[in-house]
């Protein structure tokens, strides 16, 4: 039975939300699965994906072929790099324990980048809020000024500068 490791659409219309699964390559993109591995919500900045690390690399070590999309994201996870790195152990070329640190330190770095990522979000979002709030309290300011009641001066006609000189 050839198994593909793909996505399986779940969430309304407009707003989708999969499942990552292995699954018979001849059932409908949303029919029977064997094994849901994780979840891929691309709702949100950064998209949320979670993924049984262990459970993608036993069925990619069995033979499933991952999509092209269900490939980045196992990839962005670290499924196809601990793959990888099984083969390597498996043929001799690591040890288990080398292999463990290599995986160890990629996720450390990559947990970085995701982090400075959210980090240049959520300063883009204030400094957004910030701009949206100075230019509001200037539009206020001008529309305070535009209905301040403006006190004038009668102006002076002639026939009242000769009477006050007059009186003087």
């Amino acid at each position: 039975m050839p198994v593909k490791i793909r996505l399986q659409r779940h969430g309304r219309k407009g707003k989708p939300f999969y499942w990552i699964v292995a699954a018979d390559s001849r059932s409908k993109r949303d029919g029977k699965l064997l094994e849901k591995i994780g979840t891929y919500n691309p709702n949100t900045n950064p998209a949320i994906i979670n993924l049984d690390i262990d459970s993608a690399v036993k069925w990619l070590q069995n033979g499933a072929q991952p999509t092209n999309t269900a490939r980045a994201l196992l990839s962005y996870k670290g499924a196809m790099l601990k793959n990888h790195l099984a083969v390597g152990v498996r043929k001799g070329a690591l040890t288990e324990e080398q292999a463990e640190e290599k995986f160890k330190t990629w996720l450390d770095e990559k947990e970085g980048k995701i982090s400075g990522k959210e980090d240049g979000l959520a300063k883009d979002a204030a400094d957004k809020k910030a701009a949206i709030l100075a230019s509001e309290k200037a539009v206020n300011e001008a529309r305070i000024k535009a209905n301040e009641p403006v006190v004038e001066e009668a102006p002076v006609t002639d026939s009242e500068e000769t009477a006050s000189n007059e009186e003087e």
